[in-house]
């Protein structure tokens, strides 16, 4: 989500993205073959995601956070249109209404994550980010194991917090698990756009709009900032790693292994997003906020496996 919001997997076997929605184009059968390609793929791409989300929160004091937003959505979505050259003649208002709904919620996803890494370290934001997927893959499990996955993510937020969030600045971790909640409305929407449109035309679009969302929210925070040539420089890194470069890298995974497995992986982004937090903005990670990113890793995985294993005589 960060991050987020190209990135793509089958949504009725996900627990998580920044990264995870349906696939655009709907997922292609998994190849047979070593997994070893596709594994490093998708481990690259949430790299890619996670270290794009660091280089932003270095370049919010030169255009604010909603200002890198606009930037990441409205350069991702330039690229995305020159590449893809999606139609626009041939849908029904119901198809532009599943569109504009994808790109609001991709945009609102944005804004808040953003908000929230302003405020909160890295790792910490994506892991309450994540409770979101988890919550919609728990609800769409309809088991009773469920519940025990959701009760391990809730003791690591609330090990992450520290019993409250008095550790985490509240209005931080509140952007964050807006975000989360965004970023599930965002996995069904990216889910129906992809029934509708062809390849990744539908992806394209929804950038388009949420970058025209964004776009009066940016200007109003950083106005001629965001024109300056090195802000626009690091802004188009912010989109080419939180965005063009993750998905390319996807979409070219999930035609190869499938989607379960894909979902499982990138349950290991709040791991990811907080070495970046380390490495990039020197954000230190103590035992506590260690374990509770552990916890909620764990019940990441564990939902998307009860989710996607068969069940007896099926």
């Amino acid at each position: 989500m960060n991050h987020a919001d190209a990135r793509s997997a089958d949504a009725s076997a996900v627990a998580l993205p920044e990264t995870a929605a349906a696939h655009p184009t709907g997922p292609a059968a998994p190849r047979r073959g070593g997994a070893a390609g596709p594994v490093a793929l998708v481990v690259g791409g949430a790299l890619s995601v996670q270290f794009g989300a660091a280089l932003a929160v270095l370049l919010i004091p030169r255009a604010g956070a909603l200002g890198v937003v606009t930037l990441r959505l409205t350069l991702a979505a330039l690229v995305l249109l020159l590449v893809c050259r999606p139609r626009v003649r041939g849908y029904s208002r119901s198809d532009w209404g599943t569109v504009v709904a994808f790109g609001a919620a991709m945009g609102g996803m944005n804004i808040c994550i953003y908000q929230a890494i302003d405020r909160i370290p890295l790792g910490a934001a994506v892991t309450l980010e994540v409770l979101g997927p988890l919550a919609l893959s728990v609800v769409a499990s309809r088991r009773l194991l469920s519940l025990v996955w959701a009760g391990l993510a809730l003791a690591g937020v609330v090990l992450l917090s520290g019993g409250g969030f008095d550790r985490l600045d509240p209005v931080g971790a509140g952007f964050a698990l807006a975000a989360g909640a965004l970023w599930a409305t965002y996995i069904v929407f990216s889910a129906r756009t992809g029934r509708r449109f062809p390849q990744a035309d539908g992806l394209a679009l929804a950038m388009a709009v949420g970058a025209v969302l964004s776009l009066p929210l940016g200007l109003a925070e950083a106005g001629t900032r965001l024109a300056v040539p090195s802000t626009l420089a690091l802004g188009l890194a912010v989109a080419l790693l939180s965005s063009v470069l993750p998905y390319t890298l996807e979409l070219i995974a999930l035609r190869r292994i499938p989607a379960g497995t894909f979902a499982v992986l990138m349950s290991l982004e709040p791991a990811v997003a907080a070495l970046a937090g380390f490495l990039v903005l020197r954000q230190a990670l103590s035992a506590t906020d260690a374990a509770a990113i552990a916890l909620v890793i764990a019940a990441s995985i564990g939902a998307v496996r009860s989710r996607t294993r068969p069940t007896a005589g099926s």
